[in-house]
């Protein structure tokens, strides 16, 4: 699924994975989705589908994702030029960003590419490190002791809304810990491999229904002053195949 505006490369990619395991050398990606932030934090757009690990889907009961959801969904194969194109030039955010870049390293790996190393901002350390800090490190804990409202767990994209919220959160609150200085400027030199075209990446994106519903207005939710659920802000169009 791919929504609303995109305003060029630089910034952040907020990234976040549901797979059929916790090991990133055995088991798969099934759902991935991003939202780009710009360099002030401002959504700019994101993209979400579930994907088809080619085997297993591994515990529902955790993802909430079964076999029949799947009918129609790309392989990793079939997103992966497009996922470059978003992540190009871009900070890697994540709430504990180690494990989903591992997975993402792991299945371009089995495409045969190799995914460079980036600057990374984990929003799990920046709360570790705030003071006080909250009650518990999960993106649950960290995102009620921030105030910041409910959302689709355990869906990627649900996931990857609430950790761009609380990024965006913990850098107006405290700009010193906000990231590494030239982290952006970083991301945006590091060369990026082009995946040459792949009859699979013309497959359709499957977006995941549970969070395709109506969003809770921003006026709703407490410290939002950006407009994080102003569906026009819900985000990008066509990227191409290594570049954005």
């Amino acid at each position: 699924m791919l929504s609303g505006r995109f305003q060029g490369s630089g910034g952040y990619a907020v990234v976040d994975l549901e797979a059929t395991g916790s090991s990133s050398r055995r088991h798969r990606v099934i759902e991935v989705a991003v939202v780009l932030l710009d360099r002030e934090c401002v959504p700019q757009g994101e993209f979400s589908t579930l994907i088809d690990p080619e085997g297993l889907v591994g515990p529902t009961h955790i993802h909430g994702i079964e076999g029949p959801d799947l009918g129609g969904a790309p392989t990793f194969a079939g997103i992966a030029p497009k996922l470059l194109g978003l992540l190009r030039g871009r900070v890697l955010v994540g709430h504990n960003v180690g494990c989903d870049r591992a997975f993402l390293v792991a299945e371009y790996a089995r495409l045969g590419v190799t995914l460079p190393a980036v600057p990374e901002l984990c929003t799990m350390r920046m709360a570790i490190s705030r003071v006080p800090a909250p009650r518990g490190f999960s993106l649950g804990a960290c995102v009620a002791d921030a105030g910041l409202g409910d959302w689709a767990a355990h869906t990627a994209l649900g996931d990857a809304r609430a950790t761009a919220r609380l990024f965006a959160h913990y850098a107006a609150d405290a700009p010193d810990r906000a990231g590494v200085p030239g982290a952006v400027e970083a991301a945006a030199g590091v060369e990026w491999p082009v995946i040459a075209h792949m009859p699979e990446a013309d497959a359709l994106w499957l977006g995941r229904r549970s969070v395709d519903r109506p969003v809770v207005r921003s006026a709703e939710i407490p410290n939002d002053p950006k407009g994080w659920n102003d569906s026009a802000q819900q985000m990008v169009p066509n990227v191409r195949n290594g570049s954005a």
